[in-house]
């Protein structure tokens, strides 16, 4: 599919998505492993500064949103989570095209982002999405529930990344994948070198299917496997990596 027709499918299922009517549901979730359990990462941790990185329109024209449901092959009746959703940027977007047969499961730390997206999605009337309250160190979703997980411009804010991984395997469904969108800079100036990444991904067991260079903008999109839960390494066993 091309770029032009992903824009004509999201601009269509986002102005359908204003015709529906329903709120948005609080799902109920299992804690997983605790904190404690896992080393912290051995490199800064950016601080949570806003929930949007540049202003929407700035996001669109740089067609991020296209190339990330392109390369991760959205398609309706799937369900994706977004791990740190924010303000809702891509729970908006991608709530049309999942359709109604498919889900989104919008997963914060933040109440007031929470709050936020909770109202945004309440006045678009998104009945396919769902809210959860997660921690630094657990998504706290429900399990079997993901076909794929995004983590967009926010992993360098996680300050329990292996814990956050690890918690988060038992949220796949056989074949998911998890795509995360950051910048080629250091955590602490808001971006994630992607050596650092990789690292921090094989050191829970996640696989790399690919990366991508996203087109305008200073982004990549890095495409991984979870491991299965029996496959997870022991919390103890996890080895932290530097930052070069």
């Amino acid at each position: 599919m091309t770029f032009g027709a992903l824009r004509v499918t999201l601009g269509a299922g986002f102005a359908a998505a204003f015709a529906l009517s329903a709120t948005a549901q609080d799902l109920a979730t299992v804690a997983g492993a605790p904190a404690d359990a896992f080393p912290k990462p051995d490199r800064p941790v950016a601080d949570i500064v806003s929930p949007i990185w540049h202003s929407e329109n700035e996001r669109d024209a740089a067609g991020e949103p296209q190339q990330l449901v392109s390369l991760l092959g959205v398609k309706p009746g799937m369900t994706v989570g977004d791990i740190g959703a924010g303000s809702g940027y891509y729970v908006v977007r991608l709530s049309p095209i999942v359709g109604p047969n498919g889900r989104v499961i919008a997963e914060d730390v933040a109440p007031d982002y929470l709050q936020g997206l909770r109202q945004r999605v309440d006045t678009l009337g998104l009945r396919n999405v769902e809210i959860v309250r997660g921690e630094a160190h657990d998504p706290k979703l429900p399990a079997h529930a993901l076909d794929l997980a995004i983590l967009v411009h926010m992993y360098h804010e996680i300050a329990q990344p292996f814990a956050l991984l690890y918690n988060l395997v038992p949220a796949f469904n056989p074949g998911a994948r998890i795509g995360i969108v950051d910048t080629f800079a250091a955590t602490q100036s808001h971006g994630t070198p992607p050596a650092l990444l990789r690292c921090e991904l094989h050191a829970v067991g996640y696989r790399e299917l690919s990366f991508n260079r996203l087109t305008g903008s200073d982004a990549y999109l890095a495409i991984f496997a979870p491991p299965s839960v029996a496959g997870r390494p022991r919390p103890d066993t996890i080895v932290t990596c530097k930052a070069s």
